[in-house]
């Protein structure tokens, strides 16, 4: 097993989220027990969608993208490279499982090592070669050793529950009435889109330090940067061909995926999940460097 150094940067950026997230959360609940939102309806919701999310996000994430688990005799060498990637991580084997879809991708879920899933699509079981292969395999177990995917799904039910109420707040005006319910109303929806807003961004920023960090795990793990810059390459210049009706089938999980699910990248860096690709390469090739002094 090769020593493995934690990411202190992607540890503190975890920790940093969740702290802002939970400050935003309370001012939040604090605004909906003031104006007299049903507080007992409002926290049963909370606590039921949350332990949902905990407990099931991994099956929600799996089912919406038609992933089958397989068993080693149904994939022998993709069983063999995972585990052989697991041996040399320190990880326990997790399920492994195929998404039948042309979109060359990969991604990793679920709450905590034991219970992991690694996906690959059949597009990118076609596209890359062995070494590129356990390249991206290995950039998702450093998902699963970092256990990055958990924090994203707990940070991501504030901001789906902060929607939520931007969509139906009319169901939580609760019990004010007279002349300036209407007002109470317009400000928790306002403050509602404001919680939304920025656990969006925060959400959106740890996702994309935590791509860095995967990108460097694999480079530990396989010890060639070299092959997961050229798995890269090749999945972006692929999906730039991949029709839309395929991309927007699976965009629903795009802060999972290794590369995003969209044909164009966005012009706002602060609105991608996912670092640009010649950032992403640059820094695998400064990585090659270090590992080769």
């Amino acid at each position: 097993m090769k020593v493995w150094k934690p990411d202190l940067g992607l540890q503190a950026r975890m920790l940093l989220t969740i702290f802002l997230l939970g400050v935003v959360y309370l001012i939040f609940l604090a605004v909906l027990v003031y104006f007299r939102a049903d507080l007992l309806t409002t926290l049963v919701f909370i606590g039921g969608f949350m332990l949902l999310q905990y407990f099931y996000s991994d099956k929600v994430v799996l089912m919406s993208m038609g992933a089958k688990v397989v068993s080693e005799s149904e994939a022998p060498e993709l069983h063999e490279i995972v585990s052989r990637l697991c041996s040399i991580a320190g990880l326990p084997k997790p399920r492994i499982a195929v998404v039948k879809s042309n979109v060359p991708n990969a991604f990793a879920t679920g709450r905590n090592q034991k219970s992991s899933v690694v996906a690959v699509t059949t597009g990118i079981l076609q596209q890359l070669n062995k070494s590129e292969l356990e390249a991206v395999l290995a950039h998702e177990l450093t998902h699963v050793k970092n256990r990055d995917a958990m924090v994203l799904t707990i940070a991501s039910f504030i901001s789906t529950l902060a929607f939520f109420f931007v969509r139906n707040f009319l169901l939580f005006g609760g019990g004010r009435r007279g002349r300036d319910s209407g007002s109470s109303l317009i400000i928790v929806w306002l403050v509602s889109v404001v919680v939304y807003g920025v656990s969006y961004l925060l959400i959106l920023a740890l996702s994309r330090y935590r791509e860095f960090a995967a990108d460097r795990g694999s480079a530990i793990i396989t010890g060639q940067p070299s092959n997961l810059a050229s798995a890269l390459r090749k999945i972006s210049g692929i999906m730039t061909r991949i029709p839309s009706e395929d991309l927007r089938k699976v965009e629903g999980v795009n802060a999972f995926f290794i590369i995003p699910a969209v044909a164009k990248a966005s012009i706002f860096n602060l609105l991608s999940t996912h670092p640009p690709l010649e950032a992403r390469i640059a820094a695998l090739e400064r990585i090659e460097k270090e590992l080769a002094a």
